[in-house]
């Protein structure tokens, strides 16, 4: 076997601890098995148990699957109970199994023709389905008329149901006990609430199912959920009432315009007891125990009827679709169709969900133990193989579908446990029994010689081994334990305080005795020593240049290290022109290590950003293109140059940026080129057909440059020099106009300005007329 061995990593000191290391472990129970100075595990691979010369005394228990019961499948449906059909095969199958060890068998499932059908109809009589009471009333007789067309023999049988009928679910003042609808003027007058009322046990004579729809009345109840989940439970666990038949497939068609109460809601009216999933209908047919349980859970539901073969079909409004949708997957083996508001569609939506029904297969697993892990693989009619599918979809009857089911033991019970589990398709009254008994003891157990001579007198002999008494030590049960059992156990430690023959072999009698190993041998007087525990390189011991000693390499001649990967050889460290490592690099264990930037190769011939790069590339482009250059001789050339693969081109392109550009100077002109490394380790070069030469520009067009370029220095400076002016002058009169705003007078103030108007006051006196004046005279 590769890699590790599991069987002989794990330690078995027994026979069965070795069955359960895993499937493909054997154990050896020979006498005389191994060597005699080192302990050779007895628990391994087969193959190599055989090699070891184990032949004849092996304990290898595998898995085993025997079929106990298998009639062939049906065709259709005969005779009148159909207690012969054949839905499944096989029927009873035993199993044998190992830990660990996978096992698988087929299984057939095929829905056969003209098979009987039970139809219970359970309708929800609330007030809001008073328009669908009407239109159901001859629905026995058409519902009859379309299913036997796919069934010959069909049974219709009548439930209802509306609420508990206790508050706050329904009206219960005394004013409501006889006639909740009292005060409702749309509809004055119906019957008290009740929970589940069975009226028509199945029966052929469809005439009865439309007398008794007809006899129906609706009911009121005070909150919106209906407890339909109480009516569904007791049409499918009252069996006997109800009328169900082993022999024919089971449908109950659940039809209402509202959502459902579901387990806890009962606590609302006091009711705390979880529903016990048992039929009480009394003497009158109506569900008992409507006031003490609460609502039933969908667990329950789900369980009560796959118990009872039972499909159940939700017939439900649009509006309501989505949380019904979510029903289903919750519990198997249910469909839901829309039903429209006044039930008009009822038997093309029961037809439908038949035939939905019959369409495909599903298979379901009861009673399995947790030590057991089941895997399906199914084979539906495209022929093809889905991995953990349980499920065909899109059957037509008369299909065969196959399922191929894997079986495996993760663990071994306790001594003669045997345990039982079901397969059987949601719906189908068939099944397939499973009884699965456990391989976990070894043959050689059985034949156990207790104070066996092979033991010294001392121990049990069994499955090769000495299983010691009390007292007693060493292989055979030779030694015995003490005083001088401390010695013994001394002289088989390397120092004190050190495990026992350093956890890697037995101590017998004062002798270590080493286990062996995959990995290679253990040795040395405390098994302190290996072949196996020396350093590595690339995950090979000692490199594969030395042999492992004592946890210790020794190196090959030519190689040195602790795990001998370092080669003293230096020819593969010179370049093809003689330098060591191109002179970029130094020699170390056989390989350069290029201490140039840039440098890399196996000799560190590659180096884009060297300086001198291009002189190189450039001799082997003159060589090889033009024959000429130092390397002109061909063999120098072709040994030099042997990596340099060389293009000519029209015109070079310098946009990439991994190439490198070179040039050099020929005749005048220049010899443009790039070069570029390759993965593969060798160069690109790409090189001009011809060298770029410029030519000497004409005296008339250096006089015309020169004279162009004076007037236009000459028109710049005068720019320039009108430039300052104007800059020069507004400066000039930006100051002459701020110093006239800081002006501390106006021309009314001016102190130099004179009125040109005088006044002069004269002081005179006359007489006129002998009459003195005195006054003023302007």
């Amino acid at each position: 076997a590769e890699g590790l061995n599991l069987c002989t990593s794990g330690s078995a000191t027994s026979c069965e601890e070795c069955l359960l290391i895993h499937p493909k472990c054997a154990w050896c129970s020979k006498e005389d098995f191994g060597s005699s100075k080192s302990i050779t595990s007895r628990c391994d691979f087969l193959q190599n148990l055989l090699a070891n010369g184990c032949a004849g005394a092996i304990e290898n228990p595998s898995s085993s699957i025997s079929v106990v019961k298998n009639v062939p499948l049906s065709s259709k449906g005969s005779g009148q109970t159909h207690l012969d059909v054949t839905q499944i095969t096989p029927q009873k199958v035993a199993l044998n199994l190992r830990p660990g060890d996978r096992t698988s068998f087929r299984v057939q499932v095929r829905q056969v023709e003209d098979y009987p059908v039970d139809l219970y109809y359970l309708m929800d009589l609330s007030l809001s389905m008073n328009d669908d009471l009407d239109n159901i009333r001859n629905l026995g007789t058409k519902l009859a008329e379309e299913m036997r067309k796919l069934t010959s023999n069909f049974r219709l049988g009548f439930g209802s149901f509306v609420d508990k009928n206790i508050s706050p679910f329904s009206y219960t003042a005394p004013r409501y006990q006889n006639n909740p609808c009292i005060g409702y003027k749309l509809f004055p007058s119906c019957v008290p609430s009740f929970g589940f009322r069975h009226l028509l046990s199945l029966t052929d004579k469809v005439d009865r199912f439309n007398e008794e729809v007809r006899k129906q009345k609706v009911s009121r109840n005070r909150d919106a959920p209906e407890g339909g989940f109480d009516a569904i439970l007791q049409a499918a666990v009252c069996k006997e009432k109800i009328g169900w038949r082993k022999e024919a497939s089971h449908l109950l068609v659940f039809t209402t315009d509202d959502v459902p109460h579901i387990a806890l809601d009962g606590k609302l009216g006091g009711l705390v007891q979880p529903h016990d999933g048992q039929c009480h209908l009394n003497e009158a047919n109506e569900y008992s125990a409507s006031s003490q349980l609460d609502y039933p859970s969908l667990a329950l539901l789900g369980e009560k009827l796959a118990e009872n073969n039972i499909h159940l079909i939700f017939a439900v409004t649009k509006s309501h679709y989505i949380l019904y949708k979510n029903f289903t997957t919750l519990i198997p083996g249910t469909t839901v169709e829309i039903l429209h508001k006044d039930s008009k569609n009822i038997i093309e939506l029961i037809v439908k969900a038949y035939n939905s029904i019959r369409s495909k297969v599903e298979l379901t697993v009861w009673d399995s133990p947790e030590d057991i892990g089941l895997t399906f693989t199914a084979t539906c009619q495209d022929g093809l193989s889905y991995p953990g599918l349980r499920k065909c979809g899109d059957l037509k009857i008369g299909d065969t579908v196959s399922f191929e089911v894997a079986v495996e033991a993760r663990s071994c019970p306790a001594e003669d446990t045997s345990h039982t589990f079901t397969i059987k398709p949601a719906g189908f009254r068939d099944t397939l029994e499973v009884a699965v008994t456990y391989s976990c003891l070894c043959g050689c157990t059985g034949r156990a010689a207790p104070a066996s001579a092979k033991c010294s007198g001392n121990g049990t002999y069994a499955c090769g081994l000495c299983d010691c008494q009390p007292g007693y030590l060493g292989a055979r049960c030779e030694c015995e334990e003490g005083a001088s059992g401390d010695l013994h156990h001394a002289l088989c430690r390397e120092a004190e305080g050190k495990p026992l023959c350093s956890g890697r072999g037995e101590c017998s009698c004062n002798q270590c005795l080493c286990y062996e190993s995959e990995f290679g041998n253990i040795y040395g007087p405390f098994c302190e020593c290996d072949d196996f525990s020396c350093a590595r390189y690339k995950g090979v011991l000692c490199s594969g240049h030395g042999e492992c000693h004592c946890g210790e390499c020794k190196c090959h001649a030519g190689y040195i290290g602790d795990n001998c990967n370092c080669s003293t050889e230096m020819d593969s460290c010179v370049s093809s022109d003689g330098q060591m490592c191109s002179g970029r690099g130094a020699c170390v264990c056989g390989k350069c290590q290029c201490t140039e930037p840039g440098a890399f190769g196996e000799t560190c011939e590659k180096c884009p950003t060297c300086p001198g790069v291009c002189s190189t590339k450039r001799d082997c482009i003159e060589c090889k293109l033009f024959n000429s250059g130092r390397l002109a001789d061909n063999q120098t050339c072709q040994k030099h140059c042997k990596d340099e693969i060389i293009t000519t081109v029209d015109v070079l392109e310098t946009d990439d940026p991994n190439a490198i550009l070179c040039a050099y100077p020929v005749n005048n002109c220049v010899m443009k080129f790039t070069y570029m490394e390759l993965p593969s380790g060798k160069s690109n070069l790409t090189v001009l057909k011809e060298p770029a030469c410029s030519s000497a520009p004409s005296a008339v067009t250096i006089v015309l440059a020169v004279i162009g370029s004076v007037v236009l220095i000459g028109i710049i400076l005068l720019a320039l020099w009108k430039l300052l002016v104007t800059i020069h002058d507004r400066r000039e009169f930006d100051r002459f106009q701020s110093e006239r705003s800081r002006a501390r007078y106006e021309m009314a103030s001016n102190p130099l300005y004179r009125k040109p108007i005088s006044t002069h006051n004269v002081e005179f006196t006359f007489n006129k007329l002998n009459k003195s004046y005195n006054g003023t005279v302007d």
